[in-house]
Parts: C-alpha cells; structure tokens; sequence
C-alpha cells in the first residue's frame, strides 16, 4: 500500500556573511563540529525515524486493510505499512523461506498454526462465513449448495490448500455433495474474479470479498448450520527486525477503531 518513503536529511540554513574575523571564526568553528557530528553516522536533533512495516495478509483483507493501514498510518507518524496480499499458503511459503516481513495475517487458524516456530502468539481478529458468489441478477438461478452439482453450471473454487477452498470443501463434504469445479484458484480473489468476468456462473467465496463488487457480483447466503466460521489470527513474525512495532500494530488490530472498519466491511468480530 506505502511505498518506501525517501529518506529526509535536515536542510542547512546558510550562515549571514559577517563583518570581522572575530566573529567568523567561531561561527566556523561550530559549524564544522556540527558538519561531522552529522556524517558521523548518528541522526541530528530534530531528524525524523522512519519505520516502514511489511505485513503479510490474506487476500481476503485487501480492502479493508487498505483502509486500516491508512488510520495506522496517520495515528502513528513515523510508521509506514507496507501490505503483502496473497493466498494464505502462499504467504505461509513466503515465510518458510525467509521472506523480510513483520507481521501476518491469514484466513485460517491451520495455516498459522503451522508456522508456530516462525511467529509470537496469534490473536484471532476477525471471522467470516463463505457465500456462494453469482452473476449479476443471478441468470443461472443458483439457490443453493445443491445446485453447484449441476453439470451444466460453470463452477470455480479455490484449491484445498487455500483456507476458502478448505472451507469450501467442507461444508460441500458435509452434505455429501461432489461439485465438478471447471478451475481450482490460488486464492479466494481469484474465484471472485472469474464470477465478475462472466467466465464462471458460481463460486464460493467469502461473503466480505462478494460484497467488494456488488454491481458486478450477487451473493447467495448459505444458511448457517451449512457454512463454516473463517477465523483471521494475526501474529508478529520472529524474523522481525521492528519487533516492537510490529507488535504494537498488532494489538492495534483488536482495537476500537480497527475492529469497527472490519465491522463495516462486512467481518464478524473474533
């Protein structure tokens, strides 16, 4: 979202042209005492320190992250967040081989619960509930899970691997339904994408991702002794090397003013 923003250095005053050595010489003097304490390495008084934060997150939170990296951004000066978003496997693959991030965040507990070694505690911040998306005005008329099985409907769904496409499975398992996807995607934005295109007639998504188009897309509500709970658990990575404000970005998550813009987003509070 923030790109990295440029260094600033403290612009130097020109110094008035004096009449009498007497005077130029000191002035000189400590001019070049403060030309060296400020090549020395050390930030002179004054400057400002910027830390730039990269958090890994789950696709599923690219908008309403957008929104809350701006809020953080502008209570804490000095702080820039930099999001990453991804299929949460393939964020988790991103750490495993050593990626630079402080934070993640995904749409399953199983997935962070893998990378224990790799992260502090996670906090869980937020829930949601799979819908099945459809064509705008729903020509197909899909009412139902039990419809995804006909044969003559396109249906798009996520990989196993992806946390909705776990869900997906799940709750498609539980009924005992067997749905023929025409693809498998990488990630829950990429199954909303082929529905907004009109390459598929449905797929399961989640409900706050069906709620990012809907001049494009409709969604179908699955009753909730059908559907399944996302859980988002966010934690700091180990591998950090802003620590202590990757931490408090975190926490800052579970707060008022963060949990009120996932609210209004469509997410259930965790």
């Amino acid at each position: 979202m923030a790109s990295s923003p440029l260094s600033r250095s403290p612009r130097r005053r020109a110094l008035p042209a004096v009449a009498t050595a007497a005077v130029l010489i000191p002035l000189a003097a400590c001019g070049s005492g403060d030309q060296e304490r400020s090549e020395g390495g050390s930030a002179p008084a004054g400057a400002e320190k910027n830390t730039q934060l990269t958090v890994l997150a789950a696709a599923s939170l690219t908008d309403v992250f957008e929104q809350a990296g701006k809020a953080y951004e502008k209570e804490h000066p000095g702080v820039t967040i930099d999001f990453s978003f991804a299929g949460s496997q393939e964020l988790a693959a991103q750490v495993r081989q050593g990626a630079p991030a402080d934070a993640l965040v995904t749409a399953d507990t199983k997935t962070m619960d893998g990378l224990a070694g790799e992260t502090g505690e996670p906090t869980v911040i937020a829930r949601n509930r799979l819908v099945i998306a459809v064509e705008e005005g729903n020509p197909k008329k899909v009412e139902s899970l039990k419809d995804l099985t006909d044969d003559q409907l396109k249906v798009v769904l996520a990989a196993e691997e992806v946390p909705v496409g776990r869900y997906g499975k799940q709750i498609l398992d539980a009924r005992k339904l067997t749905v023929k996807p025409v693809s498998q995607e990488v990630s829950v934005r990429a199954v909303l994408s082929k529905v907004e295109l009109g390459e598929a007639d449905a797929g399961l998504v989640y409900k706050t991702d069906a709620e990012t188009v809907p001049d494009k897309v409709d969604a179908v509500d699955i009753p909730d002794a059908q559907n399944a709970v996302a859980s988002y658990p966010a934690a700091t990575l180990k591998g950090s090397e802003h620590a202590k404000e990757a931490d408090a970005f975190v926490k800052w998550l579970s707060s008022g003013e963060a949990q009120e813009l996932l609210r209004k987003a469509g997410f259930q509070q965790p």
